[in-house]
């Protein structure tokens, strides 16, 4: 597809949303159901899947992305030089683990993070449960979770995915987690035709080598939709102060301001309202030196503004 420049229509922009996201090529579903393979005009910022759009269409399956419209919520991670671009306007973030191969604590408090920063429900789902001993060890390891009032639901995608189903109702939920943990095989469990939908997107983008590296949504009913996320193996949060990430450990919030010293980091300031719920046992231990790992990995230079980031998808 050639460089987009000004589209030489007279029609209205039409409305869609973005389904699938290949690089700089997007799908768009419009209101009428059909689908455009779209590009984003000139140097616009980037867009994500779940995205509401205007579009331009310049061919029978072609068009421009003319402009995104307002976000609800966007879900992404960043380094110190980019973004990576998650997911637009979902409601419910659900976080996959599993007990083979292993999973890191440390990116789950990332993606919780991430998660309250834009206010979003998590649901921490637990697949593989027919390896008995492993998801016993593991469920027990996360109950810490859900005494912080988060879901956890156990299931076995690949033997029945219907306990999931009561948690999709009315979100537009998207899914995340390290590769390895099924969130293919919950897919695939909840739409049949999603290998071969994915097949013919990456066929239509000339994206056939990237099937298994890209976003995408599927629409299970009108009250269920789901997106579909690339495996990760780091989340980076350089786009989040200090007080964010202190912040989207909610069972801090009610010694947040409460600290001797106004900037405070509650890394062992003295006066430090958090150490002091600590040693009460009223936080968790585990909990704040994840939390300390997770300060200490932002770096000191500090970004001044997302627009001095490249966004990539």
């Amino acid at each position: 597809m050639r460089s987009p420049g000004r589209p030489s229509v007279t029609s209205p922009p039409l409305q869609g949303e973005i389904v699938a996201a290949f690089g700089r090529h997007f799908l768009v579903k419009t209101a009428d159901d059909s689908t455009l393979t779209c590009v984003l005009r000139g140097k616009k910022s980037g867009a994500a899947c779940g995205d509401r759009v205007e579009i331009y269409q310049t061919a029978s399956e072609q068009g421009v992305i003319e402009r995104i419209l307002p976000r609800s919520a966007l879900l992404y991670r960043s380094d110190l030089s980019r973004e990576k671009l998650i997911a637009a306007n979902a409601t419910q973030v659900i976080i996959v683990v599993a007990p083979v191969p292993s999973f890191s604590e440390e990116l789950i408090n990332r993606c919780l993070v991430a998660a309250e920063s834009q206010r979003l429900s998590v649901l921490i789902v637990l697949n593989k449960t027919d390896l008995v001993g492993p998801s016993r060890a593991a469920f027990n390891g996360l109950s810490l979770y859900r005494e912080l009032d988060y879901t956890l639901l156990p299931i076995c995608a690949r033997n029945d995915v219907k306990p999931l189903l009561p948690y999709l109702e009315d979100h537009l939920s998207v899914l995340v987690g390290q590769s390895g943990m099924g969130k293919s095989t919950i897919i695939n469990a909840l739409v049949p035709d999603a290998e071969r939908a994915t097949a013919d997107i990456s066929a239509t983008l000339h994206a056939g080598r990237h099937t298994t590296t890209h976003a995408r949504l599927y629409h299970l009913d009108r009250n269920i939709r789901i997106i579909d996320s690339p495996g990760i193996q780091q989340f980076g949060l350089q786009h989040l102060s200090i007080e964010d990430i202190a912040w989207g450990f909610r069972e801090f919030r009610p010694y947040i301001g409460k600290c001797k010293f106004n900037n405070c980091r509650h890394s062992g300031e003295p006066g430090c309202a958090l150490a002091d719920a600590m040693r009460e046992n009223k936080v968790s231990v585990r909990r704040i030196d994840l939390y300390h790992k997770l300060i200490t990995s932002l770096s000191t230079n500090r970004i001044p503004s997302s627009s001095s980031r490249t966004k990539i998808q």
